[in-house]
């Protein structure tokens, strides 16, 4: 490890190590949890740096172990984008992860991200359930993005990764930044229609298996 990424990072390695062996090698770990604490610099959430590229070090771990031989993935993975990954793209994986209750993996990332997610999007995401304590901005990255069934982008553009294979889809949304709680509100009730949607395509059995549950 690099000596001016401190004890904490060696200690989010070790963590990392284990939880992927025999998956990764040791090397790779490392490689792709140093390249996340780099490609979170520079931020206003420097302290929690290496908590944060931890996770984020994990997320790509967790879709690159997908392509590999002989590890067939059990839940399909949705990738959201936007610019920023502050607002749109952070209210619909979030979401998703809620209403899926966890039978769909979820990520997000942003072509050009902010350093924090919106205090209103916070604040609408909280009014329905959804812990906004483990949410921060990330950028793109080709693990995340090759490792995924699904990529929902959200007003990116031209800047949205394309890849062969993947089934992409554009959700018209509005963007909630620099607006006020009712339009943020607006924009998460607007979200939460295209997941139940989505949720239908991917989980075609759900409604069967909860009408089931109630009788």
């Amino acid at each position: 490890m690099h000596t001016n990424t401190g004890p904490t990072l060696a200690a989010a390695q070790a963590e990392l190590v284990g939880e992927f062996a025999g998956v990764f090698s040791s090397q790779t770990v490392e490689q792709i949890l140093e390249d996340s604490y780099a490609r979170l610099l520079p931020a206003s959430i420097e302290g929690f740096l290496p908590l944060l590229a931890e996770r984020f070090a994990r997320e790509r771990l967790r879709a690159a172990s997908r392509a590999l031989p002989g590890r067939e993935a059990l839940r399909p993975l949705v990738l959201f984008v936007c610019t920023a990954n502050s607002g749109r793209s952070q209210m619909a994986a979030a979401l998703l992860a809620l209403r899926s209750a966890g039978a769909v993996e979820v990520a997000s990332a942003g072509t050009r991200p902010s350093d924090h997610v919106q205090d209103e999007v916070a604040t609408v995401l909280a009014e329905v359930g959804v812990s906004t304590s483990e949410l921060f901005p990330k950028p793109l990255t080709d693990e995340v993005v090759s490792g995924a069934d699904v990529v929902v982008t959200m007003g990116c553009g031209d800047s949205c990764p394309v890849l062969p294979g993947r089934r992409y889809v554009d959700w018209d949304v509005a963007d909630p930044a620099c607006a006020d709680l009712d339009v943020v509100r607006r924009v998460r009730d607007d979200i939460d229609a295209h997941i139940s949607l989505l949720l239908d395509e991917l989980l075609p059995d759900r409604g069967a298996t909860a009408a089931s549950a109630q009788l």
